[in-house]
């Protein structure tokens, strides 16, 4: 038992589960109620703390004001003692009750009416030093409904010492203590109940932007993306969330619409190349001739091999988009720049190369090489005589920028279309024939892999023909080189 006894209160988690549950089950589960059920039980908490402190500095107040009035009283009756004049006393003064004047052998020698026949009511003087004592007697002749305050002044006069007693009943006190715990308990709970109808109320009107916005919210489907939620005028944290979840529904849409727009370009490019080769297979079957059948498997092949390079590049925009990273190492940007044009043989168009080492960036080296190739492709697609790489760095020493200029002397990219270009299946000549055009996926696929290594490619102007410009960071001085 004693073991038991001394053991603290159980925590929650010591709890049975059904019990646990069900007081969990007791906890306001919306913002409005727990914010609710927060204020009053603050200002609950503020109510106890200030009633204790009102009653306690109010019966305070009191007893000092009746002390002093006794005080005084007392103070004087002892000066007609020391003076031997004590048969001059009065009755009580105002705010006090009664008054009784003891000797050194305990005898009474002077009372007031109310305490007539009473014996002393302390000690002899004799047991007392001079000086003045304090007192909360109940004298039930008196009336046992009240308590007492008794102040006793002991002092020296020509007979010996003698106390005096004078006292004052605290129903006055006792009354005022009532009145105010009664105002108390009766305003308290009107009060809390006033805090929470209006933290309620107010806290329902401040919610009710956000509820519109849930409902919205949980409207919208991927049907009906172009729907936005309301915006309430009021500028505030809850505007801002409105405003923010619009701007949100609006990437969604966009994203939305590209993915849709995507597909259905994915779609078509594949189509066609599936499309003719079907169609040659179908005419190689129905073919008799042997010597034709070369011709035909040749152009089968070179439609596979499109088609193949088309999924590989969709592959590829997949992984991007998934942000499926690769391994990064230092590289030597100006080495990875002419290896990728060493590679090129047969080129239309002679590429020359301005690019010299200690240029280093950090990316992965299949993928920087896949941009430098998808940038010479499309500059040897609409050269006419030239393409030109340069290579040099830009910006202070600490934040240095590689920048790789691709040009070509081509009919270059009208200034309303140097974004456009970098849209997936995007053909500036929609006329151009897509054995010679590509799929439109080149500048789109180099881009997103510029991004992903922290850098920008973008077409700016250039006074003949295109001029591609892929920026990526430079890594510090004495980084390793892979």
């Amino acid at each position: 038992m004693a073991d038991v006894a001394g053991r603290g209160p159980r925590s929650l988690k010591t709890l049975p589960r059904r019990l646990r549950s069900r007081l969990r089950g007791l906890r306001p589960v919306t913002v409005r109620a727990r914010a609710t059920a927060g204020a009053v039980a603050v200002v609950a908490v503020a109510l106890a703390v200030a009633s204790v402190a009102l009653l306690g500095l109010l019966r305070a107040g009191m007893l000092r004001n009746a002390e002093r009035d006794a005080e005084e009283q007392a103070v004087a009756i002892a000066q007609l003692a020391a003076g031997g004049r004590l048969d001059r006393m009065r009755a009580p003064l105002h705010g006090t009750d009664f008054v009784q004047v003891v000797n050194a052998r305990g005898r009474v020698l002077r009372a007031t009416p109310n305490l007539a026949g009473l014996p002393a009511l302390g000690p002899a003087a004799g047991a007392r030093r001079p000086g003045t004592l304090f007192h909360t007697w109940r004298i039930r002749p008196l009336g046992g409904e009240h308590r007492q305050r008794v102040v006793e002044v002991t002092t020296q006069t020509p007979d010996g010492l003698v106390s005096v007693y004078v006292g004052t009943s605290l129903r006055d006190v006792d009354a005022a203590d009532d009145t105010t715990t009664a105002a108390l308990v009766v305003g308290g709970p009107l009060l809390l109940a006033l805090v929470a109808l209006v933290t309620w109320r107010v806290t329902g009107r401040a919610l009710r932007p956000v509820e519109a916005i849930r409902a919205e919210v949980a409207e919208i489907s991927d049907r009906d993306l172009h729907r936005r939620v309301p915006v309430p005028p009021t500028g505030d944290e809850v505007a801002r969330l409105a405003r923010t979840m619009n701007t949100t529904l609006d990437r969604l849409e966009s994203s939305g619409t590209r993915q849709r727009q995507f597909i259905a370009d994915a779609s078509h490019e594949l189509r066609s190349p599936l499309t003719v080769l079907r169609t040659q297979l179908e005419v190689a079957l129905a073919v008799r001739d042997p010597e034709l059948w070369p011709e035909l498997i040749s152009g089968a092949l070179e439609d596979t091999d499109r088609l193949e390079r088309l999924c590989s590049d969709l592959l590829l925009l997949a992984r991007i988009d998934a942000a499926q990273p690769a391994a990064s190492v230092p590289l030597d940007l100006g080495g990875l720049v002419r290896d990728a044009v060493d590679a090129r043989l047969g080129d239309r168009v002679p590429v020359r190369v301005r690019a010299g080492d200690g240029v280093v960036v950090e990316g992965s080296e299949l993928w920087l090489s896949r941009v430098v190739t998808n940038l010479l492709d499309n500059a040897q697609r609409f050269a006419a005589g030239r393409v030109e790489l340069a290579l040099r760095t830009s910006g202070p020493p600490d934040a240095r920028t590689a920048v790789l200029e691709v040009c070509d002397d081509g009919p270059g990219i009208p200034a309303a279309d140097r974004e456009r270009v970098f849209e997936r299946f995007t053909r500036l000549d929609d006329a151009r024939s897509r054995d010679h055009g590509g799929a439109g996926l080149g500048l789109a696929i180099a881009r997103d892999l510029a991004a992903h290594h922290g850098g920008t490619l973008t077409a700016e102007p250039s006074p003949a023909g295109a001029r591609l410009v892929l920026r990526l960071p430079v890594l510090p001085p004495g980084a390793g080189v892979h």
